[in-house]
């Protein structure tokens, strides 16, 4: 043990700590802030948890079974049996009994503090000045990790200036890359946010989806892509059709001609390249995926992620409505998404309207707290589906082959809609050249007849 005053522990606390750690799947990001390995008095515990530091830095999960050799590396003298005892203890109040070890820690350092105060006091052997300098650093080092997390408004008036300095400069805000100009002009998609693409089935969410993956990683960044629907393997091949122009039914159920082969071939060389990174298990569980995300951005330096989609997501929450188990997923991809400094795309189903299927946020299934949480939310139409035509401002946009994006909700960037191509055979969505306007007849339709 330490030589500090040993009534300032809780070996029981400690114990509590260390056996959730290891028996709960992502229960260290709950308290990595609040505790330093100086938290646990007792040596042996302080070597466990560095031990989970150490591979959680790596991107791996420690458990009673892999933390092992990772204290042999350390050199750290224990048995089987130790580690089986402390995965006995466990708490469902694992940030409460954190929070006590933090305020434990704090109070040894105090009276460390005090012993050398009054060491040090007591003769005149060392410089006044200097006592009272050491003093004060050292009771500074105890509350400093708070500092550190606190900034005041001029901290923040110097960041909104140096972008306006950089607005004037021309010089863009740094943001992963659409592949849609009206989007990209407004700085892509921005580390921290929560973006929504919400639209009825069969829009074309993840093909939308897709097309961002596939301009973002050409560019350069790195996305993680969760479904729940599709496994990795159907999501490449939707990415290879539109690298190859091959419709996806072909490349799924026909042979390919010799010049299909070709161009299929110089699209598998390009897509291998792509930082693009899927996490198969068949979960829908948003804390294994919150888990993964923390894990692809230790080991990968991911970007982006996107989520496909959010009413399948499941969030342990008894007692809770689904509408409450929604908002509750929106709000944890929002935290994450602020706290790893990426952003994330998580797709959302729209309610039916059969007479009026123009989407809007009051469609949002399940939860309108899902639109209060997003820093954009993207809607999605495309009327050729229902043999409608555009509303305005878009009413002469021929709407074969085309649909509309509907920004609906950007925080700091504003609301705007604009028009792109979309190819149904590959599932593409791509930036129009021209926009294609309808013929003129003298007898419009009735749909829109103003």
């Amino acid at each position: 043990m330490k030589n500090v005053n040993h009534y300032l522990s809780d070996k029981e606390c400690e114990l509590c700590v260390l056996g959730t750690l290891l028996v709960e799947r992502n229960a260290i990001h709950q308290v990595r802030e609040l505790l330093a390995p100086k938290s646990f008095y007792i040596n042996f515990h302080e070597e466990i948890y560095c031990a989970i530091l150490a591979m959680t830095d790596r991107g791996d999960r420690a458990d009673i079974v892999s933390i092992m050799p990772e204290l042999k590396k350390r050199n750290v003298e224990f048995t089987p049996f130790e580690l089986a005892s402390i995965t006995q203890n466990h708490t469902f109040d694992l940030v409460q009994y954190a929070c006590r070890l933090n305020e434990l820690e704090k109070r040894r350092s105090l009276y460390e503090l005090g012993q050398y105060l009054v060491s040090n006091g007591s003769n005149e052997s060392e410089d006044i000045e200097e006592i009272v300098q050491s003093a004060n650093d050292k009771l500074s080092s105890i509350f400093g990790g708070l500092e550190n997390h606190v900034k005041t408004a001029s901290d923040y008036m110097t960041e909104v200036y140096q972008r306006v300095n950089d607005n004037l400069n021309s010089i863009s805000t740094p943001g992963t890359l659409t592949g849609f100009s009206a989007i990209d002009s407004k700085g892509g998609f921005q580390p921290t946010n929560l973006i929504i693409c919400a639209a009825e089935s069969s829009q074309g969410k993840t093909a939308f989806a897709n097309a961002v993956t596939l301009s973002a990683t050409k560019a350069g960044a790195k996305i993680a892509f969760y479904s729940m629907e599709m496994s990795g393997s159907q999501l490449m091949t939707r990415l290879a059709a539109i690298e190859s122009s091959i419709p996806v039914s072909v490349l799924t159920n026909e042979k390919l001609t010799s010049e299909q082969l070709k161009n299929f071939d110089v699209s598998v060389a390009s897509l291998s390249k792509l930082g693009i990174y899927f996490d198969d298990r068949s979960t829908s569980s948003i804390e294994t995926i919150l888990a993964s995300i923390r894990s692809l951005v230790i080991k990968h330096q991911i970007q982006g992620v996107v989520i496909d989609y959010m009413q399948i997501l499941t969030v342990n929450k008894k007692g809770g409505s689904t509408e409450e188990s929604i908002a509750e997923a929106a709000r944890r991809l929002k935290n994450i998404a602020k706290e790893l400094n990426i952003w994330i795309l998580a797709l959302s189903q729209l309610s039916r309207d059969s007479t009026n299927p123009v989407p809007s946020v009051n469609r949002l299934r399940g939860s309108g707290q899902i639109n209060e949480a997003a820093d954009m939310t993207i809607l999605l139409y495309r009327p050729e589906v229902y043999g409608k035509r555009y509303p305005e401002p878009f009413q002469s946009t021929n709407p074969k082959g085309t649909a509309l994006i509907d920004i609906a909700k950007g925080r700091n960037v504003g609301v705007f809609k604009f028009i792109a191509a979309f190819d149904s055979t590959t599932t593409h969505f791509y930036e129009l050249s021209e926009r294609p306007i309808l013929p003129f007849t003298e007898n419009e339709s009735d749909d829109n007849p103003f």
